[in-house]
């Protein structure tokens, strides 16, 4: 836990953050509850994830060090682990990157399609142990958490059970998806299980596990890795299986959340707990008003997707590069919808991160910055259906953002915000949900002042904060 305490630069966690298994986390006895039930809340630890906002998943594999370059990593063949040789891996100018574009946490795969071990492993015979890099004593995913913690961010491993051209699984299971249920399915799931609590015990506190494409539970004939992270991870976030999901996907790789986009979902009295099944399916990009589980947005796109779309590193693609103006669209699309923006970067063979990468992601934190570092006024930790915020003098703003104590959990259902102009108030804009952020864009009005009125809530509102800005054409 001190660990995260000191890492932390998004937010302050008071008290022990841990996981509770129950999927409602019911509010303290002293708050007003909704006649319909018990309003859900965020653990801690969610909260921390939510005050993150930004993340970044750093994407790197031996195909790519090879050269290979089939698009996303889907390259089925082994490699050559001797072919693993990126003569310039450097971790620490990845946090770099990811200090200067803002983001609070970051990914790294540990282990991709290819089934290649980026750490010291026994699990088999194909990892940076049989490599000669590093003399066969290199560890990658320890360098990478090592440089979070220099960097003050959040660290981050991405394992994928879904693929792993090794072992042949494709799908989830051995024999290129045809082998659930088998004894070598067993036996893969049993290496499985071993990869990740190395993962989750040689490295100290780990803030965020990611499961592409989910993970399998035993019932559904994968591995158990769930008590694995609740033993030795107590503190972080699980993304994800059918048995628990602290956050979840949107629904799509193009940048933007629903409107409203609440972060609770249907839980498990009504079915499984994955954006693969159908009970969420139809409810990831805006999410259940009604659900009983906390299970906020990821926003997840490739910095590659400009005009492309690819996670993973090939040469002559820096033109698909999103620009940092198309960042900015995407942090108000996702993070200024209540949801966390997620972006995932490239990695070289030479294993640094290309020139044109680092600089849209340099000038996207340096536009963050400028545009939203000097409120014209805020007030913050009100407890009204009708909030008024004085501005210092008339003056012109174009951004109003909201947000609510989730902590307490999602409250607000209807409200609007107006302008005093002259002696009326005049609507400048409305919505539903608020969450932990919800920006508003708006043509420039000269106000004297702002006034939030919360027209429905499940119970008494809290309002974290309500600011106001001036961005003009910054």
């Amino acid at each position: 836990m001190k660990d995260l305490q000191g890492l932390l630069t998004c937010a302050v966690i008071t008290g022990a953050m841990m996981w509770n298994p129950d999927p409602v986390r019911s509010e303290s006895a002293d708050d007003a509850k909704p006649a319909a039930g018990v309003i859900p809340t965020p653990t801690p630890a969610q909260q921390v994830w939510q005050d993150c906002e930004i993340g970044l998943l750093f994407s790197f594999d031996l195909p790519i060090a090879a050269e290979i370059y089939a698009k996303n990593n889907t390259h089925r063949e082994r490699v050559d682990p001797a072919k693993y040789n990126p003569a310039k891996l450097d971790t620490d100018q990845w946090l770099s990157v990811a200090k200067a574009a803002n983001a609070k946490y970051a990914l790294f795969t540990a282990t991709h399609f290819s089934g290649f071990m980026q750490w010291q492993s026994d699990a088999y015979p194909y990892g940076l142990k049989q490599s000669d890099w590093r003399g066969g004593k290199g560890d990658v995913v320890g360098d990478f958490v090592a440089s979070c913690r220099k960097a003050g961010v959040l660290p981050g491993i991405y394992f994928s059970t879904h693929r792993n051209a090794y072992q042949e699984v494709w799908g989830h299971y051995v024999d290129w998806g045809k082998g659930k249920g088998t004894p070598r399915q067993e036996a893969y799931n049993r290496i499985a299980e071993k990869q990740f609590t190395e993962l989750m015990t040689n490295y100290g506190n780990i803030f965020h596990c990611w499961f592409d494409a989910g993970n399998k539970t035993p019932a559904e004939g994968g591995g158990n890795m769930l008590p694995i992270f609740e033993k030795h991870q107590p503190d972080g976030i699980f993304y994800h299986n059918s048995a628990r999901s602290d956050v979840r996907w949107v629904g799509n790789e193009s940048g933007y959340a629903g409107v409203p986009c609440h972060a609770t979902m249907p839980g498990l009295e009504v079915g499984n707990l994955s954006h693969n099944s159908a009970t969420w399916k139809r409810f990831c990009g805006k999410g259940d008003p009604s659900g009983s589980y906390w299970s906020p947005a990821i926003v997840d796109i490739p910095l590659r997707g400009h005009r492309g779309h690819n996670w993973f590193y090939k040469p002559e693609q820096d033109h698909i590069v999103y620009p940092a103006d198309v960042l900015i669209q995407k942090y108000y699309t996702s993070v200024g919808r209540n949801a966390n923006l997620v972006i995932g970067v490239v990695v070289k063979p030479d294993g640094t991160i290309p020139e044109a990468d680092a600089n849209s992601l340099i000038e996207f934190g340096e536009l963050l910055r400028k545009r939203f570092r000097d409120p014209v006024a805020v007030v913050g930790n009100v407890q009204r259906d009708t909030i008024t915020l004085d501005l210092p003098e008339p003056r012109e703003i174009d951004h109003v953002i909201l947000q609510e104590e989730i902590a307490h959990g999602e409250r607000v259902r209807d409200h609007v915000v107006e302008g005093l102009v002259g002696e009326a108030w005049v609507p400048l804009a409305e919505g539903k949900v608020i969450g932990h952020k919800w920006i508003y864009r708006f043509e420039p009005r000269s106000v004297s002042r702002l006034r939030l009125r919360i027209t429905e809530s499940l119970a008494p509102p809290r309002i974290r904060s309500f600011s106001c800005f001036l961005i003009g054409d910054q």
